[in-house]
């Protein structure tokens, strides 16, 4: 059992995104998606995460860039999401307590449900221009 702590350093952000990453990389319903996507670029992907989850918790700026515009034409739903949130929300609970840990799966949700919409809102507008 890894004793919990806060997070305070880059190198518990690296744990935590490690340990997620793991996760999904074994996970039935999003191992897919996340390597036929990402491929043998998991190292890149990696330090990104590092770097946005440092500045969103650490506030230290290293992280510049957008987001959603990698997840923009993903063909996932509500389910990808919600798992997605669930072993979040559990690599953090498993390691981490503390504010900073809250906000981290406070903002994990809240980007969920911002590219949830805008991801359905991209296949909508797809399908309608289709049509």
């Amino acid at each position: 059992m890894i004793p919990k702590k806060e997070i305070s350093t880059l190198e518990d952000i690296k744990s935590m995104v490690d340990a997620f990453y793991e996760k999904v990389r074994k996970d039935g319903l999003l191992k897919n998606i996340f390597n036929e996507k990402i491929e043998e670029r998991w190292p890149d992907h990696l330090e990104k995460m590092y770097k946005f989850w440092q500045t969103v918790l650490l506030e230290e700026h290293t992280y510049f860039g957008s987001p959603f515009v990698p997840h923009a034409r993903l063909a996932v739903g509500k389910e990808h999401f919600d798992r997605w949130m669930q072993l979040f929300s559990e690599t953090i609970d498993e390691r981490f307590y503390g504010k900073k840990a809250e906000k981290a799966k406070w903002q994990g949700n809240k980007m969920a449900e911002i590219f949830h919409t805008k991801i359905k809102y991209h296949q909508h507008s797809s399908v309608s221009s289709i049509l």
